[in-house]
């Protein structure tokens, strides 16, 4: 089987890294480039159907992208720290650049530190600037002008159009992604996208109960590629599979067909099971109908493994106000009202810095499998979402970075 993966990045970067994907069998890559990185989320976009996977060669058109709700397929971005930063090191100290003093963008100070410490290398007059929502390619620049009035020797940057401004003004590098980042960036997608094909494949399973007969449903289904059985007098049984399913409701937010069926029956009442058998998705499913009895008469559940219940939206949600109905929120994820406020206290304490399941646990003084479980929680309403990994410290798994959006 091949896949294809859409490479997105400045002209200078797409070639080299998109030639480093195709080393690995069976992948194919398809370059994608812009002048501008404010140019990505259009390119995702224009391209969404041809490609299974996303690579971006940075960490900036990668959020521009997700910020603008694309892509829908997985998606990892290339990591310029570690190898990268190291690289970038050693070719500026051989030009006799002064690493000691250099302003450096979007990478953290925390990465920074890590990577020199490692080289015995200073960075007590290194100044960082973050990535960030928001921040421009201006913010960018003007950064760097501040930092070499203060007296750094190079101004290090992560973006293409603030490199071509800089480089007429003052010394620049551009940071290019290693070898190994894009490898290392590489396998990651490719675990995603295994995950993302189990996962689809996964049987869905959902009970309707109906007020009035079949009206209208089989046309509903039949968007969602499955099929229609009689379950009970009053219940019918709605075969398919997660990919459609996670589609249809925007990633297990909201389900139109249920605002369209409360149109020609009075009781409306789904629940959708997720499950690795039959099974398990009925069983879920099951209990996905039960609850949705008890919330009221037009109400759509959704089940997974793990005692997640997710209470689906009958339209597709509007930007929400700036003060929120926690209890409206806390139904759907199935978390309690305090605990919401616990992790908005968090998310404001951080800004739009990305935190693991490790710092939410110590921050809420939880387990970490219960962190972890709040934050697929989360993710799967639309309220967090994955922003990368990070390196655990120890020989287990990298922990997953999220951004908390509640």
């Amino acid at each position: 089987m091949t896949i294809e993966i859409g490479v997105v990045g400045p002209h200078d970067l797409v070639d080299d890294v998109a030639a480093t994907c195709e080393e690995q069998p069976g992948v194919t890559a398809r370059r994608l480039h812009y002048d501008h990185e404010s140019q990505a989320p259009a390119i995702v976009e224009a391209h969404a159907g041809q490609v299974q996977a996303w690579l971006f060669t940075g960490v900036v058109p990668y959020t521009l992208a997700r910020e603008a709700n694309l892509p829908h397929r997985p998606a990892v971005f290339v990591d310029y720290t570690g190898a990268t930063l190291l690289q970038a090191a050693v070719r500026l100290l051989r030009d006799g650049h002064d690493v000691t003093r250099m302003s450096i963008d979007t990478v953290t100070g925390a990465d920074v530190a890590g990577t020199f410490g490692e080289a015995g290398l200073p960075v007590d007059r290194v100044r960082s600037l973050p990535y960030r929502s928001g921040l421009g390619s201006d913010d960018v620049v003007a950064f760097h002008r501040r930092q070499r009035k203060a007296g750094a020797d190079v101004a290090v940057t992560c973006i293409s159009s603030v490199y071509e401004v800089l480089r007429h003004e003052m010394p620049a590098f551009r940071l290019a992604p290693s070898n190994h980042s894009v490898r290392t960036a590489l396998r990651q997608l490719m675990l995603h996208v295994g995950s993302q094909a189990q996962e689809d494949a996964q049987i869905a399973l959902g009970l309707a109960n109906l007020s009035d007969g079949d009206d209208g449903l089989l046309k509903e289904v039949a968007a969602l590629g499955g099929t229609v059985a009689r379950f009970a007098p009053d219940t019918w049984l709605i075969v398919t599979t997660r990919g459609p399913l996670h589609d249809a409701t925007g990633g297990f937010t909201a389900l139109p067909m249920l605002r369209r069926l409360a149109d020609r029956h009075e009781t409306v009442q789904i629940g959708f099971g997720l499950g690795r058998s039959a099974a398990e998705a009925e069983n879920l499913a099951r209990r996905a109908l039960s609850r949705a009895r008890r919330i009221g008469p037009t109400t759509a559940v959704l089940s997974l493994r793990g005692e997640t219940d997710i209470v689906l939206e009958s339209t597709t949600p509007t930007p929400a106000p700036a003060e929120v109905n926690l209890a409206v929120i806390a139904q759907r994820v199935g978390l309690s009202v305090p605990t919401l406020l616990r992790l908005r206290e968090v998310r404001t304490a951080v800004g739009d810095e990305p935190l693991t399941s490790r710092e939410v646990a110590d921050q809420l003084r939880v387990q970490q499998r219960t962190a972890r479980r709040m934050l697929h929680r989360l993710e799967l309403a639309g309220l967090a979402e994955r922003t990368g990994n990070l390196a655990s410290g120890t020989s287990g798994r990298p922990l997953t970075l999220y951004r908390l959006t509640l």
